[in-house]
């Protein structure tokens, strides 16, 4: 069984990743053209697949060295996964209903 289960998450990381690729394909197309709109269009549109934006940008980061002005795309999709994901906001205990 533990085979199955392997195998099985093997199968769903290659989804996971085609759909990214997809996505990636049809917002930035290259590399070259990923810029600040590009990415958020990029982030949006595997948001909307449900894949995880921080997964997404890890695998961007992979090829920063492709991609013009790497620093400022970086800082957008940054500021993007703070302000769209519960990750970029931090849940205080104040936060919390008890009721």
């Amino acid at each position: 069984m533990p085979n199955d289960f392997q195998f099985s998450n093997f199968i769903n990381e290659v989804s996971i990743q085609t759909k990214m690729e997809n996505v990636w394909s049809n917002t930035c197309r290259s590399w070259q053209n990923c810029n600040e709109d590009t990415i958020q269009a990029f982030l949006v549109q595997c948001l909307d697949y449900n894949i995880d934006p921080q997964y997404c940008m890890s695998w961007v980061e992979q090829h920063k060295d492709e991609i013009p002005n790497w620093s400022q795309v970086s800082e957008t999709s940054l500021a993007w996964v703070n302000e769209h994901t519960s990750t970029g906001s931090a849940i205080s205990i104040s936060d919390q209903n008890f009721s």
